[in-house]
């Protein structure tokens, strides 16, 4: 178990030194599992990028372990909060929904490279229980999109031949893939995003 930190529960939102030193060491662990992957990283690694002892390194966490959890959760908190901005966006179809949706997460994705490709990477290292809980995390985006989808055909602008569920899929695939050729500088993330939610819905609406 980590260890607790109330410097990050409170309701004052300038950052206290030791609420900032817990986000140096989230984000060198970052850099460090993603420049070397989890299982190779060791604490010594983040202490060094820190430029810390090892030992100071154990005032945050208990274990190499804690890091990688924090992680997940705080992307988790994130996509969660792109999800319910978009379920709360009035007056718009099934189809435009989901190209929303599509938009924020690939733009998500993109501007947070080394955390998502270490959420997509990683995801095995977790134990059981902290990784069943992000399971179920993931659960409530497929379930989302899984009922945009059924909403979309039942409303006669999707393909009602479709499989939802393989069709769900095809959306993911086309927001999480983006983190594996991805490079900034090449293309706009705008413009990617906005191809990606338009090939996602063009895949899905009825001919």
């Amino acid at each position: 178990m980590a260890k607790s930190n109330n410097t990050r529960a409170g309701s004052n939102n300038r950052a206290t030194p030791a609420r900032r030193r817990d986000r140096e060491v989230l984000e060198a662990a970052t850099k460090v599992f993603y420049e070397q992957g989890y299982s190779a990283a060791s604490v010594q690694d983040i202490a060094d990028e820190l430029g810390i002892l090892k030992g100071s390194v154990y005032h945050y966490i208990d274990t190499k372990e804690d890091l990688l959890v924090r992680l997940f959760e705080e992307v988790h908190e994130e996509v969660e909060r792109i999800l319910e901005e978009v379920a709360a966006l009035e007056g718009l179809k099934p189809l435009d929904r989901l190209a929303e949706y599509v938009r924020r997460q690939v733009e998500h994705n993109l501007d947070n490279l080394e955390r998502i490709t270490v959420y997509y990477h990683e995801i095995d290292r977790l134990s059981e229980e902290p990784r069943k809980a992000i399971l179920r995390r993931r659960a409530v985006h497929n379930d989302f999109v899984l009922g945009l989808i059924r909403e979309a055909q039942e409303a006669g602008d999707a393909d009602p031949d479709l499989d939802p569920k393989i069709a769900a899929n095809c959306v993911f695939a086309t927001i999480i893939w983006t983190y594996r050729w991805y490079r900034p500088g090449r293309w706009r993330r705008e413009s990617i995003a906005e191809q990606c939610a338009a090939f996602a819905v063009r895949g899905l609406r009825r001919s």
